[in-house]
């Protein structure tokens, strides 16, 4: 079966920013024509393919049959690559290890001491 494309303008037609805008979500839509939009989400699609959902990928135990199947794999790889992948350009350091140096390292300023009236 031929498959169309899905058209860039279905995702930027006037009802479907009316649609994003009550429900009190802002569009992340970029200039058109550029690729670079989709990076990050193209990415990660690959990798995910690559890693979780070939036949070899040590997450599966079998074929892929059901959704449920596809499920329980996504939810092992999406803790994986959180928890234990390592990322070189976090330094060699899993997502979450990460985020929590950050947050470990960031110091809130103390409030102002008032003097008295």
């Amino acid at each position: 079966m031929l498959r169309r494309p899905v058209e860039s303008a279905q995702f930027t037609s006037v009802s479907f920013a009316e649609t994003l805008a009550l429900e009190g979500i802002a569009a992340s839509i970029g200039s058109i024509g550029d690729a670079y939009d989709n990076a990050l989400a193209e990415s990660t699609i690959g990798l995910f393919k690559n890693e979780a959902i070939r036949d070899d990928s040590p997450f599966r135990d079998g074929p892929l049959k059901r959704l449920e199947d596809v499920e329980w794999v996504t939810m092992a790889w999406v803790d994986w690559y959180n928890q234990h992948r390592l990322h070189s350009r976090l330094g060699d350091v899993p997502p979450d290890e990460f985020e929590a140096t950050y947050y470990a390292d960031i110091t809130t300023p103390a409030p102002p001491v008032l003097a008295p009236a």
